[in-house]
């Protein structure tokens, strides 16, 4: 018997709740400040063909890949009881090697019911370099490369390979502690979505789950039929794959008919030698995000609600990378661009419903020490300005789409590894000109107390973000050492007293000033 509205709602609030407890346990548990203090980590709930069930609000980069990849990883393996499987490898299911993914089914009177799932982000995952966001050239330099395997066999931990994994870090001690924190969240993951499905019985949860999917894919439809039918071309640019080469096009076709969305990236550069390159997961996880944000809020986060958009991207291209194609910025730098392409797209068919571009990169920041006695590993992402739109936006020094996380709390910062942050705040002037005005990026600047290496893996410096609208294209960011400015992408050999400065872009502004003719996006006024 089909769900009422109000036990659909509270179904499907008793998922998102699990999802929540399990990111809970997962924070309280871990090690690192990257998954303790800024929150890099994702929880989710499946169904046994590894359908979308529920996902908490984490990380979209995370969750949009794990919802794309879940069923060809979980069709693959034998399941039983008690079992939990590990896997990085962006080519069979993952996104780039610092990103670990933990499921682990659950089995209720024998029968399969349901997965749960969590992904995290390794400060460290073995990489030469510190932070394992390396400037890498092949996956082989981005660390452990970990397909499918099991991790937990009939509840107990197979030490041999969690070895291995964390043997490869600089710090095994704190490695083996975020191991355990996501093994802690999958239990109680598994335990909260074991009463709720005893308590339904498995048919009985399968046919909420069913009403959840129709429910949701109702409300998706129903927010594409508010796009107007026709095809959409629009093309945004990489700054650069840090190997040599500029002005990396990402092409999108966007066709809305009544059917649904199309996004087709044939005419998207061809994979690189750089690591801009990213598994077609990642490029689905921007695509979900973009139009999530068009649905209404109470849309579930479930396969239903996702089943009216399909896209294509040649095999090979940057979108679509094949092995050994080096990924670790695509994840981070490829996917935020993705959003730009695909909003620049409907903003051609939704004028009014879509804002300028945001600062367009996660600003990626990685450094350490690999030195015996002196070894420590960090990696974050730095926010900038988002784009302002006809509504509202603007915000600034913000993560902005794809990235979700907090930033280190300087005193975290500085009470683990040897650096001062000696400034911290917004970058003035930096958000794009209009009738609303794109957001301020940030500054973020560190003083080193040892000698230490460091990885930046950032864009928009080079291709400003777009206003729109006739708005202004918010200021391009910088990095800077000691006062000189660096590229974008670099690697870097510091010593005692070296000063790092990363100026973070603005946000594009949204309508003209003073009466002056519309631009389309991407266009400078004027």
């Amino acid at each position: 018997m089909a769900l009422n509205p109000i036990e659909l709602a509270l179904f499907a609030s008793r998922l998102d709740a699990i999802g929540d407890e399990m990111g809970l346990v997962l924070r309280q548990a871990a090690f690192s400040p990257n998954i303790r203090d800024r929150l890099d980590f994702s929880c989710a709930i499946f169904d046994p063909a590894g359908g979308l069930c529920a996902q908490a609000a984490h990380i979209p980069v995370h969750l949009g890949s794990m919802a794309f990849a879940m069923a060809d990883i979980v069709a693959e393996i034998v399941w039983s009881e008690g079992d939990m499987l590990v896997l990085n490898d962006p080519f069979l299911g993952g996104t780039h090697l610092p990103d670990v993914t933990l499921i682990a089914p659950l089995f209720i009177g024998g029968e399969l019911a349901a997965f749960v799932a969590n992904r995290a982000h390794h400060a460290d995952i073995g990489a030469a370099s510190p932070g394992s966001m390396p400037l890498s050239t092949h996956l082989g330099e981005e660390g452990v490369v970990i397909a499918p395997t099991g991790l937990v066999r009939a509840g107990e931990i197979l030490e041999p390979i969690l070895a291995r994994v964390i043997g490869a870090t600089r710090d095994p001690k704190d490695a083996r502690g975020d191991f355990m924190a996501q093994i802690s969240a999958n239990r109680l993951g598994l335990k909260r979505l074991g009463h709720l499905v005893e308590g339904l019985g498995v048919a009985g949860f399968r046919a909420a789950l069913a009403d959840l999917n129709a429910y949701g894919e109702r409300l998706a439809r129903a927010a594409l039929s508010r796009i107007p039918v026709g095809r959409y071309l629009f093309e945004d640019r990489m700054d650069d794959d840090g190997q040599g080469l500029t002005d990396i096009p990402i092409r999108l076709l966007l066709t809305i008919s009544g059917h649904g969305a199309h996004l087709d990236f044939t005419g998207t550069a061809a994979q690189v030698t750089g690591n801009i390159n990213c598994p077609l997961a990642v490029a689905a996880a921007a695509v979900l995000y973009v139009f999530r944000g068009l649905m209404p809020a109470q849309t579930p986060a479930c396969a239903g609600s996702f089943k009216p958009i399909r896209l294509t991207a040649p095999s090979g291209c940057l979108l679509n990378a094949t092995r050994p194609a080096a990924v670790a910025a695509g994840n981070v730098e490829t996917s935020t661009r993705i959003v730009d392409v695909v909003m620049g797209a409907l903003a051609q068919a939704i004028p009014d419903r879509i804002p300028a571009a945001s600062h367009g990169s996660m600003n990626n920041l990685a450094m350490g020490c690999r030195s015996p006695g002196a070894a420590w590993s960090y990696y974050e992402t730095i926010g900038g300005g988002m784009g302002a739109g006809a509504t509202g936006g603007g915000w600034s020094g913000v993560q902005t789409h794809m990235t979700n996380t907090l930033n280190t709390p300087i005193e975290v910062l500085e009470t683990n590894f040897p650096i001062r942050v000696t400034r911290y705040g917004l970058r003035a002037d930096s958000g794009g000109a209009g009738r609303r005005p794109g957001g301020d990026g940030l500054v973020r600047e560190f003083r080193f107390l040892a000698p230490a290496e460091a990885t930046l893996l950032t864009e928009r410096r080079r291709l400003a973000p777009w206003g729109i609208a006739g708005g202004g294209p918010g200021a391009l960011g910088r990095n800077r050492l000691n006062g000189r400015e660096i590229p974008g992408k670099v690697s870097l050999s510091l010593t005692a007293g070296d000063q790092l400065t990363i100026e973070t872009p603005g946000g594009g502004g949204w309508g003209a000033l003073g009466g002056e003719a519309s631009a389309k996006p991407g266009e400078t006024p004027g």
